[in-house]
């Protein structure tokens, strides 16, 4: 394209975006005002660009990106207004009271007869005047506690709380600023120095995190003080509130360099990434480069893997291809590899998790390659790691490669089942398994399980390895003989959920079934002994005769809650997938009759619905793993950055949330708060399925008592994303009837619908043919006419108000009444509304059907618009009083019947109304 092409190409880009912000669109005006951008980097009106942008996101409450555009703007064009009031306005709800003042005297100066400028200068003056003295005490303050909490002559617990009022200032704007210009980051390095009290070194670690917090400024500043590598040093520790505090600490370092808060629908912003790359390359470097640093405690380690895996999916940051191109997959195979076995000085600390860890890591990194070409680069570095371990003629080193390969056939299949079928691997882990060595044995039996990938994938490795198998559950060591057992399981569950495919003789399944629980409640069990019995029940309560076995098994089912509630990554895929198979929480094929009959006709197999998988079956056993606590364990688990373990997770939770009487419960122990994560991180099926479990837990429980805090704020999003015409019927309805709860709570939940284009999303159900839906669309709109700015919608050139006249004369009652019951509340706030309501051309008919509706609800609702109309003006009273409406009214408020005592109420109030006009006469004149 030309320069001029350009041009044309950004205001074009300009125009769509101010067409959507005209329309309510906030994020498609977004999106336009970035292309303009974006094609419009040498455009004279650039700084426009950035003002409207701007704009939209000061609608949406992106108030740091409102900042940055209007400085941007502010470059171009220094002091003009509009961009310093945009940024005065977005100071304001940062706390930033000082600038915002500033800058909206600024504009006050060049233009006083601005009365909206005026307006917020006045609101602000006082503020600014209060906090000016309460400063003055905050620096007070912050010189003091400074002085007890960094003095180790003072007594502990007043140096204690003296370092937790410090943290409070933190997270204050004024109270951080001061702290940073006292000097508090050195004084923390000094003092983790030598430091003993655990619950001051946290909160000292805290503080520097919430200092960098939403402050590109002073995260600058702050690594230029002390530096990445200082981070990872202070990382180094065994205690887990220690290593959280500094794994949250580097994250929002991290957010401030692209953009992100600490919330579960942040994304980094890709321009921000853009400016801090140098900064964000850093961080990842030191990152990787630590993986495989011996010296740091296996904690700390798996932090550092955690912060890589909870990033890499990210476009903007683009972590995952930078994995590959700096050899990161090799550090995180090494990790893999690690044996408790075979340590030695030079060894690497690992947890009982950091295995799986780093497999979900590499799991998550292999989703970002999004091309053939990406993925070749993925495999080649696997595949280099393994022959150079081969190369190695040392036993350990053959061993290690198992190992990885284990890691590798769980996180990428494609990759590991291409590494297995190469000549000699094969054979390899066979031999390892028929030696007598037992961690060789231990390690391909756990190799061969992995490989038993789907069953088609399965026969070529079970063919040779089946009778090895057998053979090793014979084994007298019980770590053994427990891998062996997941491996015949994994073999005994190759049906399915189908009933009728038996791999094993009869009663073979319950027969391994019960050799898994031996091993799961015996006493003095090991945790990884636990574990791979759960493994085993995974793969083995896809049969229904084994999960009422199961169900009925306290001991069993209580051990396997108790496993969970540790919260350990490594046992999760085994405990929650026997809790999907338990709930039947797993997606099930339709059998349409007409295809079952065409399949019978051409002897295609037909899958078979065991009898215990009935409905009622299945909701008994979700309602006595409640009962045990499941809720509780599942929570525990969902910090998983797997977004596969996640989605089990979801399913679980969007079972137990089916059944009204339980969902009380998931809120008491705290599946509420996990399941919001889940909406916004994962698969696409588990958001999902998280979306669909707070839809239910919003329907029967008060949003005030679900979603306690910002967390009904934070909601709307997810359940918003459920209206999707792709979704389910029952999912729309659901998510519907969630937000008519959630709408009518206060303003605020109403504007935040409307910021993120709920009005647009529950008008197309108005629309459905479906009664249920059209029902609960119309009840949404009813609590969402409570807001100003809907109203001003419905007033604008459209035909909202008409739809709604329409809706009242349903013949669904619950329709008609939310219908009337909107327009009842437009009109008595919207002379506009009362005229629009004689658009319809039959609007005497809406107005015959209201008014002798059968239903009495309906009834009042329409005598209150009626009233609303002639109250609004005399010639729209005139209009309507000139029909047959006031013999209606007449009668009406005669009418002896006792459950039309409101409506009769408001009828005589209504022929009061046309008397004070003189209209009743002229009426009845007019009817001579």
């Amino acid at each position: 394209m030309t320069t001029e092409q350009l041009k044309d190409e950004a205001v074009e880009f300009k125009e769509q975006g101010n067409a959507a912000f005209k329309a309510g669109d906030w994020n498609g005006a977004i999106e336009a005002y970035t292309n303009a951008i974006k094609y419009g980097d040498q455009h004279k009106q650039l700084a426009t660009f950035y003002k409207n942008r701007a704009a939209a996101y000061l609608k949406l409450e992106k108030f740091e990106q409102v900042v940055r555009d209007c400085n941007k703007s502010l470059e171009l064009e220094p002091n003009e207004p509009k961009a310093l009031f945009r940024r005065a306005q977005a100071k304001e709800q940062l706390g930033h009271f000082e600038e915002a003042y500033r800058d909206a005297v600024s504009v006050w100066n060049v233009d006083k007869s601005d009365k909206s400028v005026k307006s917020f200068v006045e609101h602000l003056h006082p503020i600014v005047q209060r906090r000016a003295e309460e400063n003055a005490q905050t620096s007070s303050k912050v010189q003091k506690m400074m002085e007890i909490a960094f003095d180790m002559e003072k007594p502990q617990d007043t140096r204690t709380s003296a370092m937790n009022n410090i943290l409070v200032l933190a997270r204050e704007h004024v109270g951080a600023e001061l702290l940073f210009k006292e000097g508090v980051i050195q004084k923390i390095v000094n003092l983790l120095k030598y430091e003993k009290n655990k619950e001051i070194c946290v909160n000292a670690i805290r503080t520097i995190g919430e200092l960098c917090n939403r402050s590109l400024q002073r995260t600058r500043e702050v690594l230029q003080i002390i530096g990445v590598p200082w981070f990872l040093q202070i990382l180094n520790s065994r205690e887990t509130e220690r290593v959280s505090a500094v794994q949250h600490c580097i994250q929002t370092i991290l957010n401030s360099f692209s953009g992100m808060e600490n919330k579960p629908d942040s994304k980094p912003n890709k321009e921000i990434c853009e400016e801090n790359k140098s900064e964000i390359d850093a961080i990842l470097s030191t990152l990787v480069y630590s993986i495989t640093e011996p010296t740091i405690s296996g904690l700390a380690r798996d932090a550092i893997i955690e912060i890589i895996t909870r990033n890499s999916h990210y476009d903007a940051l683009n972590w995952g291809e930078r994995m590959v191109e700096i050899k990161g997959l090799h550090r995180l195979l090494m990790v893999c590899s690690e044996l408790e076995e075979y340590k030695s000085e030079s060894s690497m600390e690992i947890t009982a998790s950091s295995r799986t860890i780093a497999a979900v890591c590499l799991s998550r990194i292999y989703d970002t390659m999004y091309y053939d070409k990406l993925r070749e680069r993925y495999r080649d570095q696997v595949d280099e790691f393994i022959k150079d371990k081969l190369l190695d003629p040392e036993m350990q080193e053959k061993v290690r490669v198992v190992v990885v390969l284990t890691s590798v056939l769980t996180c990428a299949p494609d990759v590991g089942s291409t590494i297995i079928s190469r000549e000699g691997i094969l054979q390899m882990i066979l031999a390892m398994a028929s030696s007598d060595d037992v961690i060789q044995q231990k390690v391909a039996c756990e190799c061969i399980v992995a490989a038993c990938l789907k069953q088609d994938k399965a026969k070529a490795i079970m063919s040779q390895g089946v009778d090895i198998l057998k053979k090793l559950y014979n084994s007298k060591d019980d770590s053994i003989k427990v891998r062996a057992l997941v491996g015949l399981c994994k073999l005994g569950s190759s049906g399915g959920v189908d009933a009728s495919i038996r791999p094993f003789a009869d009663g073979a399944t319950l027969k391994l079934a019960e050799a898994c629980r031996r091993f799961l409640i015996k006493p003095g069990k090991d945790k990884d002994i636990r574990k791979w019995a759960a493994d085993g029940l995974a793969y083995l309560t896809l049969d229904a005769e084994v999960k009422e076995k199961l169900i009925d098994d306290t001991a069993a089912i209580k051990a396997l809650i108790e496993l969970a509630k540790t919260g350990d990554q490594d046992v999760l895929y085994g405990v929650v997938t026997t809790f999907v198979n338990l709930c039947n929480a797993y997606d099930k094929q339709e059998m349409v009759p007409e295809m079952v009959e065409l399949a019978k006709f051409a002897k295609h197999h037909i899958p078979e619905e065991h009898e215990l998988d009935d409905a009622d079956f299945v909701n008994k056993r979700i309602s006595m793993l409640t009962d045990a606590g499941i809720t509780s364990a599942l929570v525990a688990l969902s910090k998983t950055e797997s977004n596969n373990s996640k989605e089990l997770i979801a399913r679980v939770m969007n079972s137990i949330c089916n059944l009204q009487e339980l969902r009380g419960k998931v809120v008491q122990q705290g599946g509420a708060k996990a399941l919001l994560p889940l909406c916004f991180n994962g698969t696409e099926k588990g958001k999902r399925q998280a979306a669909q479990a707070l839809s239910r837990i919003g329907i029967t429980i008060n949003p005030e008592v679900a979603f306690p805090g910002q967390r009904h704020l934070e909601v709307i999003r997810p359940l918003l994303n459920q209206l999707n015409q792709d979704y389910t019927a029952l999912e729309n309805f659901e998510a519907l009837m969630a937000l008519c709860n959630l709408a009518q709570m206060n303003e605020t939940v109403r504007q935040r619908i409307i910021k993120e284009g709920g009005l647009n999303k529950i008008e197309m159900y108005l629309m459905e043919d479906h009664l249920m839906l059209s029902r609960a669309a119309t009840q949404v709109i009813c609590n969402l006419v409570m807001s100003e700015d809907v109203i001003k919608l419905f007033e604008g050139n459209n035909d909202r108000v008409k739809f709604l006249c329409l809706l009242s004369e349903e013949e669904d009652e619950e329709t008609a009444m939310a219908a009337a019951g909107a327009l009842a509340i437009l009109t008595s706030c919207s002379k506009i509304c009362c005229e629009k309501m004689f658009e319809p051309a039959s609007w005497l008919e809406i107005f015959h059907t209201l008014i002798a509706n059968p239903s009495p609800q309906v009834q009042h609702r329409g005598l209150v618009i009626v009233l609303n109309v002639i109250r609004s003006s005399n010639e729209m009273a005139e209009k309507l009083l000139s029909t047959d409406v006031i013999d209606l009214l007449n009668g009406l408020s005669q009418l002896p019947d006792e459950s039309r005592a409101k409506a009769r109420e408001i009828a005589a109030e209504c022929l009061k109304e046309a008397e004070k006009l003189q209209l009743v006469q002229k009426s009845n004149g007019n009817a001579e």
